[in-house]
């Protein structure tokens, strides 16, 4: 990772590339998980980092943010300034674009309450997350929130980390359920510092091999839908001792929750 410079954006240009609604899984469970959060500041600042070469994602994190607090507001944060200019138009009330990278520069030092860096560090090293995540944290406001994860290109698979300034916290998969054949399908989106780490002997290896398992077991609920069969391979999954933090409510989306702890790289 580049080093800091007075002139110089901390971090690299990604590819850029994006697609309408490629976030909302995240997003709609930003606004679930955070939006105690979010209300309770009067006028919460989220950023939506590294947003890529159309300023889709940022437009549509504050519409969602909206939804539980109407007082929210957006920065677009990118590190490519062609990407930035070509965005300024569509800056409106609440939303705004700035030139940065991992130093999350803000008007006046504002630190926000959200920061949501998706698709953005697959292009580094794993040693490199651990630092980055610090950095990202160490900009947030009090009670505030990191997502960082990786979806595909259309958004039916997406698995992210939320960390708070104490760290690591959980790991979400979230999927289109009628994409997947298996709920190991979602290996190939896991965030940086668990992608390489699918192997065996990694706790996060076998929780994909326990997932593939209850939903091979929940096969009689399939005729109901995909949907049941989901919940089912979630209950089996907590029955099974995984320290799944959510519950029914949010699986009927297609999402799972378990606790960093449980899922973290062997030292």
């Amino acid at each position: 990772m580049p080093a800091p410079s007075s002139n110089r954006p901390i971090g690299s240009a990604t590819r850029g590339t994006t697609h309408p609604h490629r976030l909302r899984r995240m997003d709609r469970w930003i606004a679930d998980a955070h939006g105690a959060v979010l209300r309770r500041v009067e006028a919460p600042v989220a950023v939506d980092l590294g947003y890529g070469a159309a300023p889709w994602t940022a437009v549509e994190l504050l519409d969602r943010l909206r939804t539980v607090r109407p007082g929210a507001r957006v920065v677009g944060v990118e590190i490519d300034a062609a990407r930035v200019a070509a965005a300024r138009p569509y800056e409106r009330e609440g939303l705004a674009f700035a030139h940065g990278g991992f130093e999350v520069p803000l008007p006046g030092g504002a630190r926000p309450v959200l920061i949501r860096a998706a698709n953005v560090l697959r292009q580094y090293e794993e040693g490199e997350v651990a630092a980055v995540w610090r950095r990202l944290c160490g900009r947030l406001a009090p009670g505030g929130l990191l997502v960082e994860g990786t979806c595909d290109e259309i958004g039916r698979r997406h698995v992210w980390v939320a960390l708070d300034a104490t760290g690591p916290r959980t790991v979400t998969f979230a999927a289109r359920l009628g994409s997947l054949e298996r709920p190991s399908d979602l290996a190939e989106r896991l965030p940086k510092a668990l992608i390489h780490r699918n192997v065996p002997g990694e706790p996060v290896h076998a929780f994909l091999r326990d997932f593939d398992r209850a939903w091979a077991a929940a096969a009689p609920y399939a005729p109901l839908s995909a949907r049941q069969r989901w919940i089912r391979s979630a209950q089996t999954l907590r029955t099974a001792g995984w320290p799944l933090v959510d519950g029914p409510r949010r699986w009927r989306q297609g999402e799972i929750t378990v606790r960093w702890e449980a899922l973290a790289p062997r030292a």
